[in-house]
């Protein structure tokens, strides 16, 4: 048996398509949905054939999924998020895999939707999540974007278009921001380092790095730059309210520290310009960006 579990919070508009999506593969359909939701979501889901329940707001999907998973009957698990849905090709798919029991549990590609873009970026592609499992083999603990708890074995479907979920990620800038704030208060929580004014220079450029040339979001051309600058953002709201949360203490930050925390970041950059440089050109010029990189890096 397979039930299909669904986590919703202000999702009215989104559940008929996920459930759509599902109803011919599904032998039952369980939607948790937040108490916090103030829109029709609990009625939608009921009027789409679903069993509905209710959990305490969190603000993070975690602690609902381990809810979510236990109202379930089945002995097979597909759990979804309510932006989410199932294409043809792999709803296909799923029966023989859960038929053949090559695995206890299946990482699934996701295909985010971002802006009205697929991003295709390291950090947002193959993005494999955990959502198809036999009841018992994953669990998660209540750390916002925690990697889950798995027993057994386990196995990656393709990383190709036709195997992956679909996922309407954030339609709007204000949406993200909106999360961004949910998201930092949460992770507030499980930071455990002491604030440096340092590190509203230094944390926010090293994320920004990482997302525009390390996971190559340059390649995904504007919404590249948005989405690294953004998660950049994230980064300083992050560390702004680890200093909130710490008294908003005083401390002496010159322009001598600004401009050497400032001259790191410029080291890094450049090091990861001249990267780029060399994973995008023929090989036969690789030696010679290498050559011009160490020369550049040296320079202070």
């Amino acid at each position: 048996m397979l039930s299909v579990v669904i986590t919703a919070w202000n999702e009215e508009k989104n559940l008929p398509r996920v459930v759509s999506s599902v109803v011919e593969l599904a032998d039952e359909i369980v939607v948790v949905v937040d108490e916090a939701s103030i829109d029709k979501t609990a009625e939608v889901a009921k009027k789409l054939g679903c069993t509905v329940y209710f959990h305490e707001h969190t603000g993070v999907v975690e602690p609902m999924r381990n809810y979510s998973i236990e109202k379930a009957k089945g002995d097979w698990i597909l759990l979804l998020d309510a932006d989410e849905e199932i294409p043809v090709f792999l709803a296909r798919q799923i029966p023989g895999l859960i038929s053949g029991a090559e695995g206890d549990y299946y990482r699934i590609p996701r295909k985010n939707l971002i802006f009205n873009k697929w991003v295709k970026s390291g950090h947002w592609w193959p993005d494999y999540v955990y959502r198809l499992f036999r009841k018992g083999a994953v669990s998660w603990d209540d750390v916002i974007h925690s990697v889950p708890f798995t027993r057994g074995a386990g196995r990656d479907l393709d990383p190709v278009e036709k195997n992956a979920i679909i996922h309407h990620h954030y339609d709007s800038v204000a949406q993200y921001i909106d999360r961004l704030n949910r998201y930092t208060d949460h992770q507030l929580i499980h930071l455990h380092s002491g604030f440096s004014t340092s590190d509203l220079i230094s944390r926010p450029s090293r994320e920004f790095l990482t997302q525009y040339f390390s996971r190559s979001g340059w390649k995904e051309g504007t919404h590249g730059l948005v989405l690294s600058l953004l998660q950049s953002y994230s980064e300083l709201a992050l560390y702004l309210k680890l200093w909130e949360k710490q008294g908003f203490p005083a401390s002496a930050f010159p322009p001598q520290k600004l401009r050497d925390e400032l001259r790191k970041t410029n080291n890094d950059m450049k090091w990861w310009y001249y990267q780029s440089r060399i994973d995008s050109s023929l090989a036969v010029y690789r030696p010679f960006w290498k050559i011009i990189r160490k020369i550049i890096t040296l320079i202070k």
